[in-house]
């Protein structure tokens, strides 16, 4: 048998430690929109999964320090959006703090229940928020679908070693 890593180098549970982990595991990168009390608030998210498919449930996480989770925590319906590789830059908006998120650049409509829908997205829901789990400095929300299109253009955008990347065939 053949090691693959040398146990000498492991290093006691740390966020550091965490971070260095997952900057090896390539995600795909959603934006998460929800209505908030003075407009529509969103950021971007490598967390989203599948959950179940009867009913269909997925999750997200988000960190309760970030300034969309006033909103995420009281709403009662979410956007969910999967981004193309021609969306870095939007990506990115939505992963900078302080930025605006909604402004002229970033095209949106009012969707479902209100919910912020970003155009020209590959593929989108809008979901009822089913609840909100305690995990550290983060919520794990779990969602409903209720509505969405999958119908959209583009290769998913990833995101890999703290950049966002396209596949590569």
């Amino acid at each position: 048998m053949t090691a693959t890593s040398d146990l000498g180098t492991a290093r006691p549970a740390s966020p550091d430690l965490l971070r260095s982990v997952f900057r090896k595991h390539a995600a795909g990168v959603a934006v998460i929109t929800a209505r908030g009390r003075s407009g529509p608030v969103g950021f971007t998210a490598t967390s989203l999964a599948s959950v179940s498919a009867d009913p269909p449930m997925l999750s997200f996480a988000v960190g309760t320090g970030g300034s969309s989770w006033p909103a995420i925590a009281v709403s009662g319906h979410v956007g969910v959006h999967v981004l193309g590789e021609h969306q870095q830059e939007l990506a990115a908006t939505f992963a900078r703090s302080g930025a605006d998120r909604f402004g002229p650049a970033t095209a949106w409509r009012e969707g479902p229940e209100g919910v912020p829908v970003l155009d020209d997205v590959p593929a989108w829901m809008v979901c009822k928020v089913v609840t909100r789990v305690p995990a550290g400095d983060h919520r794990i929300v779990l969602a409903e679908v209720l509505v969405g299109d999958p119908t959209g253009h583009g290769r998913p955008l990833l995101y890999h070693q703290g950049r966002f990347n396209g596949l590569r065939d």
